[in-house]
């Protein structure tokens, strides 16, 4: 059969074997039917999620004339931005709930979840937002994002009983009304976006961050396959209450699940320790999908140049081995032991270094014999984070914060870990590429059949993934729940059945 993959801008062809499964995200097995699309229906669905939040009172009652509330919101990573994507939606439900008990507009600010990444752009403001919600609150000057390195605008909380350090965003511990608007969508790190993942990444410090995106966490046996059992996802769920806690409020939580085109299915609103498990019993249907007869031995799927986390992402060596690492940890559930992976990438050498200006200088760490695996550069996490020139293109030159680099290479390790190897296929650069460990082969055929005669013996299962990218991702399982892995709080894990 032939298929297409992704390739830089455009497509790879591949002829492979007639005996090859296909998976698409949302096409070979449906999402879960969403709920109507129009405007009116989803703000009626949004504001009855709202007005009737799980664990804790309504906005109305939490709310007065004079408060002050800060409305979180995920930056341009997650979550959609067609005319009525979640955020949209909820934050005017919000604000209308707000505005109903005597909150003045003047008193609210809308706040960028950016955590490590950049700072949102103003384009990317009004591709999230809207033109309607742009232009109420931006020429007030009450837009912004959080920035990690504003000691003016953070609060140092102290540690947790774990020992983590926690240093959250000072506006949302000031506010006296602090409104978490996320999305539960698959996530390989801890299971799922949203919840308490939203704010223990998205407005806290990268102090913080490492005490979880580090090899410690992400080399730990309960990190791959993805789940919500792991310490990472722990940790989530520790500095958010831990942030509670330390703010004498809880977050008011307002989360979508949503489908593969970022469509709303389900609608939950409150506190986030009793509305998660809500919102991840319904996510689960979506994101867990109990389709594989059988371990597959090779995987192919392509790389584009921009996805996820921008433009040059696909070409970037160390932010190729986090995407493919992504994909183990999605998918191990379902990959042999043997298991390799095939990908297109035009792999020619572009770091993007306005976007990620320190990339460049790991890689180039990396290649020395003292650097065997991505990890072992962990060491030199505090030396690149507090980098002042690094710090400041994060601040004000729309770069990733210097930290983010290490999270990448905790986590890019793992498809090296898990597999048996990687061809890149169609490399422009292939020293890059083999820069990392990889290998090079000039077409998806050429790579299969080196696969086999090394790897995978004559008779390989395959699974091709197209649009493994450019949809929202899914976590796939066997479809026999007994081969599958992994228990949530003493429960089994959907999973397993």
């Amino acid at each position: 059969m032939r298929l297409e993959f992704e390739y830089g801008n455009g497509m790879m062809s591949a002829e492979l074997p007639d005996t090859t499964d296909v998976f698409i995200p949302g096409e070979t097995v449906p999402d879960p039917p969403c709920l109507p699309q129009d405007w009116d229906s989803l703000y009626e669905a949004t504001m009855q999620s709202i007005r009737n939040p799980i664990g804790m009172p309504t906005l109305t009652e939490i709310a007065k004339a004079g408060d002050k509330v800060v409305i979180v919101i995920p930056d341009i990573v997650k979550g959609g931005n067609q005319p009525t994507s979640h955020r949209k939606v909820a934050i005017r439900a919000c604000l209308d709930e707000l505005y109903s008990v005597g909150v003045e507009k003047k008193d609210v600010l809308l706040l960028f979840s950016n955590g490590l990444h950049p700072r949102a752009t103003v384009k990317e403001m009004r591709t999230i937002l809207g033109e309607e919600l742009f232009n109420e609150f931006y020429p007030l000057g009450q837009i912004t994002s959080h920035d990690s390195e504003d000691y003016d605008h953070l609060v140092d909380l102290g540690y947790t009983e774990a020992g983590d350090h926690v240093i959250m965003n000072k506006y949302v511990f000031d506010a006296d009304v602090a409104i978490l608007i996320g999305h539960t969508q698959g996530n390989p790190y801890g299971g799922y976006s949203g919840g308490y993942k939203h704010c223990a990444t998205g407005i806290s410090h990268w102090r913080s961050i490492a005490s979880h995106h580090v090899p410690e966490v992400m080399h730990k046996p309960d990190f791959v396959p993805v789940s919500t059992s792991s310490v990472m996802r722990q940790k989530f769920d520790r500095h958010g209450m831990f942030m509670e806690e330390k703010m004498g409020k809880k977050f008011f939580c307002c989360d979508a699940v949503l489908d593969t085109k970022s469509r709303q299915i389900e609608i939950n609103s409150g506190y986030a320790k009793e509305m998660q498990p809500v919102s991840w019993k319904m996510a689960d249907k979506r994101t867990y999908v109990h389709w594989a007869e059988k371990k597959y031995d090779v995987v192919v799927f392509g790389m584009p140049t921009n996805f996820h986390y921008g433009d040059g992402m696909g070409t970037n060596p160390i932010q190729m081995m986090q995407a493919l690492s992504a994909q183990v940890i999605r998918h191990k559930r379902v990959l042999s032991d043997r298991c390799v992976f095939i990908v297109p990438s035009i792999c020619d050498g572009w770091f993007h270094d306005e976007r990620w200006p320190y990339l460049r200088e790991l890689y180039e760490m990396f290649q020395h014999d003292s650097m065997n695996i991505l990890p072992d550069m962990n060491r030199y996490g505090e030396y690149f984070a507090t980098n002042e020139e690094y710090i400041r293109k994060y601040r004000f030159a729309n770069a990733f914060h210097p930290f983010h680099g290490f999270s990448m290479m905790s986590c890019g390790h793992l498809a090296e870990e898990h597999t048996s190897a990687i061809y890149i296929v169609g490399a422009r650069e292939p020293g890059i590429a083999r820069g990392m460990g990889l290998k090079t082969r000039a077409t998806v055929e050429e790579a299969l059949q080196d696969a086999m005669k090394k790897y995978v013996g004559p008779n390989p299962n395959i699974l091709a993934l197209p649009k493994t990218f450019t949809t929202a991702a899914v976590h796939l399982c066997m479809k026999d729940p007994s081969q599958n892995s992994h228990t949530r709080d003493g429960h089994g894990h959907p999973c397993c059945g």
